[in-house]
């Protein structure tokens, strides 16, 4: 499993717009082969900035995904609202 964090901030005015946006997008994201979920976090202390959690069999349903139209055009639009750059990071679970 590859488990994916995304941290975005934006600008205060689009902060709604992001929202209605991910609210659109979510379930389009949950119908890509091997993805298992995605949930949106809201910082505690940065009203403006989110992060997407999401779990990917594999890393390359998580690569088709990134690769897709759907995802280039999606994120297009997501760049326009930020105030600063994003921070994308992949992690496979440790087992201990």
């Amino acid at each position: 499993m590859i488990i994916r964090l995304v941290k975005m901030s934006f600008q205060p005015q689009e902060s709604t717009r992001f929202l209605s946006l991910y609210k659109q997008v979510h379930p389009k994201i949950l119908s890509f082969p091997g993805c298992v979920s995605v949930e949106l976090l809201h910082e505690v202390h940065d009203e403006h900035a989110y992060t997407t959690y999401s779990l990917w069999q594999n890393n390359d349903a998580l690569e088709a995904y990134r690769q897709s139209d759907f995802f280039k055009a999606t994120w297009t639009e997501v760049r326009k609202m930020l105030r600063s750059k994003t921070l994308a990071i992949s992690y496979r679970k440790v087992e201990i």
